[in-house]
């Protein structure tokens, strides 16, 4: 049966009159990588009982270790982390683990036989008012459901890594994704501090991660051509596009560089000039042996002995510092439990 607003939980008021996801007791966590144990995170600290279901047979010390690493930048962000993991249970076996839970947002790898497989189960286990999201950064949510007796039921929640700090899911529904569950999703990461963007029609890789790839692929080539290294690229980024993107985005960023005229006189005296003098001169790089191995070579320069641990430790300080800037860290006032 599709949800109905009867049925389905939804994002309830909290004390401060901020939305929280009360209605939202238990979340299944379908994979315990680094966007599940994310996700984790974040539920267990806005109040949510969580399950994780991996089939690893170390899946709860990896899991635990993670939400160790993460714990400093949810309580950064002024969520509450004391005793965060005892709301936490493991269950190997994948119907029993969704039974019960009012959300379940899968992670599992992006192989779409075993996409299919996972949610026919889930949707015979999982209640019927349960939000059913999947993680996907790339594969339809028409195609996953296409083995789903209820289609409607399902849609992609699409998050910017790491989760539980980037303020981005992509929503995007499927050709048979119902409104009802459309607006479910949106209510209920609203209601974690997120924001959400639904999509207004299906594409292969969403929005984020096309525009992510288009910017690195030039990355790549710049360094490939020896025009920079590696290390000067991302000074360049981080003291222009990337600091104008963060207020402004490509469009306005564009708009406010026309003038009086805006956008349209941009386009007009700057854009077209860009079209045919930059665009067709945009590389066109491989992966092959020699670009790979000046890809591996300057990256141990450029990050030395650091750990991926501690860079992305320092990396989330210098986040939550912008996203308090632009006003973009997510109310605390409730975890979602009274």
């Amino acid at each position: 049966m599709t949800p109905t607003s009867e049925s389905a939980p939804a994002a309830t008021p909290g004390h401060d009159g901020t939305a929280t996801p009360v209605s939202y007791k238990r979340a299944a966590i379908i994979g315990g990588g680094v966007i599940g144990i994310s996700w984790a995170g974040l539920f267990l600290a806005r109040g949510i009982d969580v399950v994780i279901n991996d089939p690893r047979t170390d899946i709860e010390g990896l899991v635990l270790a993670g939400l160790d690493e993460i714990t400093p930048a949810l309580a950064a962000l002024g969520l509450p982390t004391d005793n965060l993991t005892d709301r936490l249970t493991f269950e190997a076996d994948l119907a029993t683990a969704v039974a019960g839970v009012d959300i379940v947002q899968e992670n599992g790898p992006e192989r779409l036989e075993l996409k299919q497989q996972i949610w026919q189960t889930i949707e015979q286990a999982a209640p019927a008012h349960a939000l059913l999201a999947t993680s996907t950064s790339s594969i339809p949510a028409t195609d996953i459901a296409q083995a789903m007796r209820q289609p409607e039921r399902l849609i992609v929640g699409h998050p910017f890594n790491p989760p539980h700090l980037v303020p981005l899911v992509e929503i995007v529904p499927g050709e048979k994704t119902s409104p009802e569950t459309v607006r479910q999703a949106k209510d209920f990461y609203t209601a974690l501090g997120k924001k959400p963007q639904v999509l207004r029609k299906e594409i292969p890789g969403f929005v984020a991660n096309r525009l992510q790839s288009a910017l690195f692929r030039e990355c790549v080539y710049l360094v490939a051509q020896g025009v920079v290294t590696e290390a000067e690229l991302d000074d360049i980024v981080t003291a222009s596009i990337g600091m104008r993107w963060a207020v402004g985005g490509p469009f306005r960023t564009f708009h406010l560089g026309g003038g009086p005229g805006g956008l349209p006189h941009f386009i007009e005296h700057l854009g077209r000039a860009m079209e045919a003098s930059m665009w067709p001169a945009l590389g066109s790089p491989t992966f092959d042996d020699t670009t790979v191995a000046t890809l591996i070579n300057q990256a141990r320069e450029a990050f030395g002995d650091g750990t991926v641990e501690e860079l992305a430790a320092e990396r989330d300080r210098a986040q939550i510092a912008l996203m308090r800037a632009l006003g973009e860290t997510p109310d605390s006032g409730s975890t979602g439990r009274d």
